[in-house]
């Protein structure tokens, strides 16, 4: 896992009456124009090029520099032959930092927080009246850590390539379509009001959508973005939904920001994180397994 998108700055030129004074401001323009970094004219559908851009894209090519992926949005119930039902809305960050581990090798070390709140006033939920069973449930919002990822040019699934796909002048957006499904780490006969399947199966998509120019730009490490995130996944564990057929939807939008503009984000996230897992500050230093998910989560908070 907003009302925020990538500002465009306009540039506005007031233009004077001809004369020869008017002359001397065409010259520095030149000379800017002149000494602008030559572009790294990136290749996309080149594996190595497009890996350099991704690592621009989702973290920074600054060894160890933090970055933080902002978004909100709504959760809906999704469930065949009945209309959708708006559940709750989320405030959510990631952040990380890229480790160089070798040629065209990274590490990127991250921590995940995703708070539910209220659909009409924002507010962080600490219990949930469920819709479809009518019971009041206990919240337990998401803190993953860690959530890490290898990025190499020959990985674990195959030839690196991140699907990319021109937008305009200058706009090209990357997106990472996953499809999961591996065993759940709640089963039915050991969790049978909180677990769908023993099959846990889920689609996270993702679009990065930035600046061709800015990441071609030699000087920049690490490049402004605005991110699309769609999920469609089982019933949250806590909701003790049991095997009632069904999936949540999950729908946010946000921007990347540096650790340093941190404080650019809602209070309402910030400050819970702050009072309750002020841990999740900044990305893990060291590249640990496996990672943690919402399920392995509430099964450390549920153990049986």
């Amino acid at each position: 896992m907003s009302r925020h998108i990538l500002s465009f700055v306009l540039l506005a030129i007031l233009l004077g009456a001809c004369s020869q004074r008017a002359a001397p401001i065409s010259e520095p323009m030149e000379k800017a124009v002149q000494g602008a970094p030559p572009s790294l004219d990136l290749d996309l559908d080149n594996a190595e090029d497009n890996l350099k851009a991704f690592i621009k894209v989702r973290g920074s090519l600054t060894e160890g520099e933090e970055v933080i992926y902002y978004a909100s949005g709504k959760i809906y119930g999704f469930v065949a032959g009945e209309r959708d039902k708006p559940l709750m809305g989320f405030e959510m960050y990631n952040i990380g930092r890229n480790i160089k581990t070798g040629e065209n090798e990274y590490q990127l070390l991250t921590n995940e927080v995703l708070l539910y709140t209220d659909l009409k006033t924002g507010e962080v939920l600490e219990t949930y009246t469920n819709p479809y069973t009518g019971k009041k449930v206990d919240v337990l919002h998401v803190w993953n850590s860690p959530v890490n990822q290898e990025h190499k040019l020959n990985g674990k699934y195959g030839p690196w390539g991140v699907n990319h796909t021109k937008l305009g002048d200058d706009m090209i957006c990357m997106n990472a379509d996953i499809f999961l499904a591996y065993p759940s780490q709640l089963t039915v006969d050991e969790y049978p009001e909180n677990a769908q399947s023993d099959l846990y199966e889920a689609a996270e998509l993702f679009q990065f959508f930035f600046s061709e120019k800015d990441i071609n730009d030699p000087t920049l490490n690490s490049v402004k973005v605005s991110i699309s995130w769609t999920r469609l996944g089982p019933w949250l564990p806590w909701l003790g939904m049991a095997q009632r057929p069904g999936n949540m939807v999950y729908q946010g939008a946000g921007y990347k920001l540096m650790e340093k503009d941190y404080d650019q984000m809602p209070a309402v996230l910030r400050e819970y994180v702050m009072e309750h897992e002020p841990v999740y500050r900044h990305a893990p230093e060291t590249f640990t397994k496996p990672n943690e998910t919402s399920w392995t989560y509430y099964k450390k908070k549920n153990p049986k």
